[in-house]
């Protein structure tokens, strides 16, 4: 008699967002987070008995919390808490995070600069809770086990899964509200599908630097250096700037209008937070391309995000002030993660 097939082991870490929630019924699928309930990763997971068809499922509560309320700290906390399980005495094939949309995309990116294992990691979330009419919890989570024990996922970085698109953590960001389609990568696309019939279909590799071969470790951090997003609008003035001096942030990034301009007097209260030894990055509000650094900005001391958007350049401006606080060397960084 054939034996039975063993299934590879997976790990699958809570920490919150739509996808753990219940609403008051099958069309509440925008208050839930006032009415509903939310539940344990190892409720959610029991939802969906596919899973266990798939892979072994182990669950690990880390947090419970709407992604708006995720901080760097948290941050922290969930890359030990995957470097605990990679290095247990039987480490799983994959693991998959489940997590708020709202801020999945700085989590991810921040574990693809952080992570020192070589299992895969997968995000995923939902837009609509579990129990809403055309939920796309159930989907998603399977989508994304399925890939976390792919070959095709190794190598890559921390990916994030939703709407059947694998996207790469760098690259991706929300951009709707309530669609389901709402993560997507701006000018590079997603990096592959995962398709019903079990296949993972991967048809580029990031080509920048990622986890595990980064230079920043995070491990006996409690918190990360303090780095505010300023935006910039017609007639922006300097106040938000300087409150963010006062505050003791050690960098801002500059929300820019495209191609990477603030106003004359957001400027000059830029000039002088470098002054200070404020890190100042130039980002941009496009979503789309990259910032060049002009003579101006090199003259200044000032780092060009390339193309990453502000959110995204706060993370990496945060851990690169781990390292170091030369602009020299940061906007290196930024050339290369």
């Amino acid at each position: 008699m054939a034996g039975r097939k063993v299934r590879p082991k997976v790990v699958v870490i809570g920490t919150g967002g739509t996808i753990s929630f219940d609403g008051r019924h099958g069309l509440d699928t925008y208050e839930y987070v006032e009415f509903g309930e939310r539940h344990e990763i190892g409720e959610v997971l029991a939802r969906f008995p596919e899973l266990d068809v798939m892979a072994e499922i182990e669950s690990v509560s880390f947090r419970r919390l709407s992604s708006s309320a995720v901080s760097p700290g948290d941050w922290i906390d969930l890359a030990g808490k995957i470097h605990e399980v990679a290095v247990a005495p039987d480490p799983p094939m994959g693991i998959v995070v489940t997590h708020g949309t709202a801020t999945l995309e700085e989590t991810a990116y921040f574990l693809n600069l952080t992570l020192k294992t070589e299992i895969p990691v997968v995000l995923v979330g939902a837009q609509r809770p579990k129990n809403a009419l055309g939920s796309d919890a159930g989907p998603n989570l399977v989508n994304a086990v399925q890939v976390a024990v792919s070959e095709e996922a190794r190598g890559v970085g921390v990916l994030v899964m939703l709407n059947e698109e694998i996207q790469a953590a760098r690259e991706v960001t929300k951009m709707s509200t309530h669609r389901l389609e709402t993560f997507r990568s701006p000018d590079l696309g997603m990096l592959g599908y995962a398709d019903p019939d079990g296949r993972v279909a991967i048809y580029r590799h990031p080509a920048r630097r990622h986890a595990p071969d980064t230079e920043f470790n995070v491990g006996g951090l409690e918190t990360l250096p303090r780095v505010d997003v300023a935006a910039t609008y017609a007639g922006a003035d300097a106040a938000a700037i300087s409150a963010f001096v006062t505050a003791g942030a050690r960098g801002i990034v500059v929300s820019s209008v495209a191609p990477g301009l603030v106003t004359p007097a957001q400027q000059e209260a830029l000039l002088s937070a470098r002054g200070e030894g404020v890190v100042i990055v130039q980002s941009t509000r496009a979503g789309s391309g990259r910032v060049l650094r002009r003579a101006s900005m090199r003259d200044a001391g000032i780092v060009a995000a390339d193309n990453l958007n502000p959110q995204k350049a706060r993370v990496l401006a945060m851990l690169a002030l781990t390292v170091t606080n030369d602009p020299e060397r940061i906007q290196k960084m930024f050339d290369i993660y």
